[in-house]
């Protein structure tokens, strides 16, 4: 078996470990060294010179639609599904799919045998079982049973309350889902939790506070998205947040024309942690894929864009550089804090035997040079080394 070992990179584990050698042994992380005596040229080893560069474990994005999302304006803006490529250039080594507004057109199973797909291309994936609907669409007829029964399925979502496009469920509907969710997770050893769309309507955070208010089910067990459409909404995650409440900023927006009260998770990061939110209780996806307005340069609506994995990372990066949030807590909001959340023991931390998901960055400029996923070199210097099984191939 070759062994990797990666010297002279400035490793975060995400804590700052300083300049390390890692040892990567098939598909996981051998372990952390100091130092190694290593003989020149000495076989079935690869030497990897990480010198003006910083080390990160692979990033995680818990909130992409795999398989293409929208549809709000008709057929025409179904958006098309992810292509590995988008992936690792990202530097995303873990994905979890999910459906969104459609749960008529796009179905789980679909849901399912794309992540099955990216795994066999070479990155880890998982799946929230449902759609925005209540009832929930599930694979085995009951979501609870998906949790449980099938491996890739970790969580109920994309949920939505608070937005017209939910299917207005009431709290005890939605308190049942989220009970169902924790039960199959406990039985199961899976996080089990709701991932939940967080619109622009009335209700807000409501159903959640009652759910502290009238229940014993933890605040951990349902996860917020898009907490920062607003500086109400933020304002009030930070509320959810002191009750124990784990908040996602989403990253994927139109940074020419924010709505006024709309932030950046960049700068909601910053807010949060100002406001004292524990940094363990936040973490970014991208909504990758998902659908979003684009606007002309007067404002007006011009039509549909796509939601970017690539967004997920340069939101970390803009909070290091344009708000001062430290890298080493910048860098957990998407690995060890998005690992934690949703109980993958194996992911989002540099240490001996955690899976060899890593990611090297340019120093001085941060930018992505080389992902490994698996112990597999992914991106080198820059350059995809692997692509989607159809990508780039002609057609006759």
């Amino acid at each position: 078996m070759l062994l990797i070992i990666i010297k002279n990179a400035e490793v975060y584990a995400p804590e700052y470990l300083g300049k390390k050698y890692v040892v990567i042994a098939g598909p996981v992380i051998e372990g952390v060294y100091d130092g190694l005596d290593i003989p020149e040229g000495f076989p079935g080893i690869e030497l990897i010179d990480g010198e003006g560069k910083l080390l990160f474990p692979g990033f995680i994005d818990s909130h992409v639609h795999i398989i293409g999302g929208g549809g709000e304006g008709g057929f025409k803006t179904r958006t098309p599904e992810i292509q590995l490529s988008q992936l690792v250039s990202a530097g995303i080594t873990t994905v979890v799919g999910c459906l969104g507004t459609d749960g008529v057109t796009r179905s789980i199973k679909t849901l399912l045998a794309k992540a099955y797909s990216l795994e066999e291309e070479g990155i880890s994936s998982y799946i929230f079982t449902g759609s925005y609907q209540i009832p929930l669409v599930s694979i085995t007829g009951k979501s609870s049973e998906d949790i449980i029964l099938i491996e890739k399925v970790i969580g109920i979502g994309e949920i939505a309350v608070s937005d017209n496009r939910s299917s207005q469920p009431s709290y005890e509907e939605f308190i049942k889902v989220v009970a169902e969710a924790r039960v199959a997770g406990l039985i199961s050893g899976k996080a089990g939790v709701v991932n939940l769309h967080i619109g622009n309507g009335r209700e807000g955070l409501e159903y959640l506070m009652k759910m502290l208010k009238d229940t014993d089910i933890p605040a951990a067990q349902v996860i917020p998205t898009h907490i920062n459409r607003s500086r109400e909404l933020l304002n009030k995650g930070v509320k959810y947040a002191e009750l124990g409440g784990i908040l996602d900023l989403t990253t994927s927006f139109d940074i020419n024309h924010l709505e006024d009260t709309e932030l950046r998770a960049a700068e909601a990061l910053k807010i949060l942690l100002d406001k004292g939110v524990n940094i363990e209780q936040i973490q970014f996806t991208s909504d990758g894929q998902g659908s979003l307005p684009i606007f002309d340069e007067k404002g007006a609506f011009k039509g549909f864009g796509i939601g970017s994995v690539k967004s997920l990372y340069e939101e970390t990066k803009e909070a290091v550089l344009s708000y001062d949030v430290d890298l080493e807590k910048a860098i957990k909001v998407i690995t060890s804090n998005v690992a934690d959340h949703l109980k993958l023991k194996n992911k989002g931390r540099i240490k001996g035997e955690k899976d060899a998901d890593l990611v090297l960055v340019d120093k001085e400029t941060l930018e992505i040079r080389d992902v490994f996923a698996k112990g597999k070199a992914m991106m080198v210097d820059g350059r995809l080394l692997v692509k989607g099984t159809f990508e780039d191939r002609e057609s006759f």
